[in-house]
């Protein structure tokens, strides 16, 4: 005998069920993966994945890329510096050969390692072995390069991009293939660099100048708006691996091109990172579509992964097509 005297649990006789075919439901086996040969394409590799979360989004964003691409709307890729340090820059260049990439935005530590990668072929310094010493980000090069870039733009009032892929090119880099900078300023896809003064390693050279650095990079980010203005009406801009600057200037970039009276809207906007921050999701993927203006994805992985598959999806779409 229960001790609550005017309480007993409710009772199930009449709950109401259905059959559960007639039930709508998000998962299928039509949607599961499936086996595949040793011998097996590409292509049939990929479609073996099951479509689901991640997958479905890849291939969603890779079908709005080839659209974009048919309308002559700009793809515009936000990297941050990982991307370059996990080895993805043959790829990106490669997508930027076949119109994938009409543009690029880059924080500061891009520009650091992918001007020592076209310079010696490596980067990516052991920061605990020489932090202790003060000796880390001295490298005189990289620095040097940098900080000249800079004066250079603000001297000639052009984007620190492009002034720094002039530059890098000028010194015959013995890596200049693999290199986003290079490739962008051979192509003339706009390259725009966006740096917050103190937070690269380049800003403790003794070149470093924080007015041209501040007016190299204000021109880039006016240079971003303008391509961000061209992507209403199909356009997709991607942010991979940077978690807190890129993000904030999209998002000025965004709120510019709406000050001035210019639509943006139906384009699309993806977060590629192996985690899903705050600002990517807020400032990428949902503020800026919000109210339908457009469509936000995420993907969660790590990009060695996960960009590689995208790459696969748009050439072996493109083939299918």
């Amino acid at each position: 005998m229960s001790i609550y005297d005017d309480i007993r649990p409710l009772g199930l006789e009449g709950v109401s069920t259905y059959p559960l075919e007639s039930r709508p439901s998000k998962v299928t086996v039509e949607d599961f993966a499936r086996p595949f040969g040793g011998d097996a394409s590409l292509r049939d590799f990929l479609d073996s994945l099951p479509n689901i979360l991640a997958v479905q989004s890849i291939r969603e964003i890779a079908a709005r890329m080839r659209r974009a691409r048919e309308l002559g709307k700009p793809i515009v890729w936000g990297l941050g510096g990982h991307v370059v340090k996990t080895g993805l820059a043959p790829l990106v260049i490669d997508l930027m050969r076949r119109g994938f990439v009409n543009g690029v935005a880059a924080n500061g530590s891009v520009l650091v390692h992918d001007a020592e990668v076209a310079l010696v072929g490596s980067t990516s310094e052991d920061v605990d072995a020489t932090l202790g010493a003060g000796a880390f980000g001295a490298a005189d090069e990289t620095g040097r390069l940098l900080n000249e870039a800079a004066r250079d733009a603000a001297r000639d009032r052009v984007g620190y991009g492009e002034a720094l892929g002039r530059a890098l090119l000028a010194s015959v880099p013995k890596h200049a293939e693999i290199s986003l900078l290079c490739a962008a300023y051979r192509a003339r896809v706009p390259f725009t660099a966006h740096v917050a003064v103190g937070t690269d390693i380049a800003h403790f050279h003794p070149l470093a100048d924080g007015a041209a650095l501040g007016a190299a990079s204000h021109t880039d980010f006016r240079l971003l708006a303008e391509l961000v203005r061209r992507m209403s009406g199909g356009g997709v801009y991607l942010n991979v691996g940077s978690a807190v600057v890129l993000p904030e200037v999209f998002l000025k970039c965004v709120t510019l091109v709406r000050n001035l009276g210019h639509a943006l809207e139906d384009f699309t906007t993806a977060n590629f990172d192996f985690i899903q921050s705050y600002r990517p999701l807020t400032n990428v993927v949902r503020r800026p579509t919000s109210g339908g203006a457009g469509r936000g994805f995420s993907v969660t992985g790590h990009h060695e992964l996960t960009i590689p598959l995208l790459a696969a999806e748009l050439l072996c779409g493109d083939a299918r097509e």
